[in-house]
């Protein structure tokens, strides 16, 4: 037969994922939004780019989360 238990330590990685995740899923329309504001300086480049890092990478954490969560459990 298979594995009959949820690995702990897989699923508490998981959620680490997750919730560094959360944070940037909010700062990063945050900074979309605070470049939009800022198009008569330089600084619009400068939010829009960590922006769209932000973005990425909390997409990124999500995915890599939530496939830990389900290789621990299955």
């Amino acid at each position: 037969m298979g594995k009959e238990h949820t690995d702990v330590k897989l699923l508490v990685r998981g959620l680490k994922f997750l919730a560094f995740a959360l944070p940037l899923l909010f700062l990063g329309p945050y900074l979309i939004t605070l470049s939009g504001l800022n198009k008569d300086n330089w600084t619009f480049y400068l939010f829009l780019v960590l922006g769209i890092i932000v973005g990425a990478s909390a997409i990124f954490m999500c995915f890599k989360g939530i496939n830990t969560i389900m290789k621990s459990i299955f």
